[in-house]
């Protein structure tokens, strides 16, 4: 079912009634990224379930609330924690605060998650430019833009060839040299989870192109480019990816958490180069 655009324009009205700030750019924090919204100043802190039509985020590691305040000279809104597929929810829950924040005014969306490593040249604790994306659940007919389309938003059939804004991917790359850590390129996967691939299953992953893979952020990236808004996508590599059946490793979501402490100083480096650069751009 199709979200209104009046429970949309509620959740906005709610928003905007608990602080007087405005953003134009707003994070989603996947797991273990929470602690970039820690960076903001001035903030407000709003629980989703206070906010009208906001579903409840139950995955550990996702603390489930708004956060709207300044970072380098930036009003921006943070996402800590989002909803999955994998949690019952259908994808207009999933990617309803998107819609939200076009209506907030955002226009730039700064998309994050933590993703197993299908490149084997990728190691645990990076993190890796999303340049494109293979939307495995929405290819299977769980596509968010299914329904009656939002024309407040965007076009019926929407253009994906390129999902990830160019100008901020070059961004992110001249912020993580200045930062002097290396940030990898490549391909996520979105599946639907909440099991993590088998051998075989990651062996096709990697085959089709794939070089990181998780169970989220392609449903709001297509959502924030139909309606119009600028995305940059990171995935910090949490695990790598086991491709033998003989392997005695296993992977878990504490392996996860663990990564993404790591992972979480490196993206406020990242985060922050961007965001000044957006302030200050080059001539």
């Amino acid at each position: 079912m199709t979200i209104s655009m009046q429970a949309l324009q509620e959740a906005a009205d709610y928003i905007m009634q608990q602080t007087p700030l405005r953003p134009r750019i707003a994070f989603t924090l996947g797991s273990g990224m929470g602690p970039l919204a820690d960076e903001l100043q001035n903030a407000t802190t709003i629980p989703y379930a206070d906010i009208p039509h906001f579903a409840r985020s139950t995955v550990q590691g996702h603390a489930g609330q708004l956060v709207i305040g300044e970072l380098q000279g930036h009003t921006v809104l943070a996402m800590q924690g989002r909803y999955h597929f994998y949690e019952g929810h259908d994808m207009q829950a999933i990617t309803l605060p998107v819609r939200v924040m076009k209506l907030l005014g955002v226009e730039i969306f700064i998309v994050t998650n933590a993703a197993g490593g299908l490149n084997q040249t990728f190691s645990v604790g990076d993190l890796m430019l999303i340049t494109d994306h293979i939307n495995f659940t929405g290819m299977a007919g769980h596509h968010p833009l299914i329904g009656a389309n939002l024309d407040a938003f965007g076009p019926r059939f929407p253009d994906m060839s390129t999902p990830y804004d160019l100008e901020l991917q070059a961004m992110a790359r001249r912020a993580a040299q200045q930062a002097g850590f290396t940030l990898q390129e490549g391909v996520y996967v979105s599946l639907s989870g909440p099991s993590f691939e088998t051998p075989a299953e990651i062996r096709f992953l990697q085959i089709v192109g794939g070089d990181a893979v998780g169970m989220s952020t392609a449903p709001e990236v297509v959502v924030a480019r139909h309606s119009g808004i600028r995305v940059l996508g990171i995935s910090g590599i949490s695990n790598v990816a086991i491709t033998d059946t003989t392997s005695d490793r296993e992977t878990t979501h504490e392996e996860v958490l663990e990564a993404s402490h790591i992972m979480a100083s490196k993206l406020v480096q990242l985060v922050k180069g961007v965001l000044a650069e957006l302030a200050n751009p080059a001539e």
